[in-house]
């Protein structure tokens, strides 16, 4: 098995759009930071939908949007400990979407 760059990978995740930024621009030819920094890209996306969902009065203040939160979090750290198992794991209902980006 080739030895995979777990601590870039988890940078990705654990920082955000800022990770993202970081395996981007060092970790560009590195597939597997690359997959990572993917899922983190489609992570930060859903939690700016869920911001906007959010700052909907009542239904999304007080009944969605901390549900939705609660939900990204949760992926947040199932992304954050798939990023130091070494392999390749989409993110649950998310996931999928971080393969259609091409960097």
């Amino acid at each position: 098995m080739a030895k995979v760059d777990k601590t870039f990978a988890f940078l990705a995740v654990f920082l955000g759009i800022i990770g993202f930024l970081i395996a981007l621009l060092a970790k560009k030819d590195d597939k597997y930071v690359m997959y990572y920094a993917k899922q983190s890209l489609v992570l930060f996306i859903a939690y700016v939908i869920a911001g906007f969902i959010f700052a909907i009065p009542i239904i999304g203040r007080f009944i969605l949007g901390p549900i939705l939160m609660l939900v990204l979090f949760v992926l947040w750290i199932i992304g954050i400990v798939n990023a130091f198992s070494g392999e390749m794991k989409p993110l649950p209902i998310i996931g999928k979407y971080g393969e259609n980006f091409n960097f």
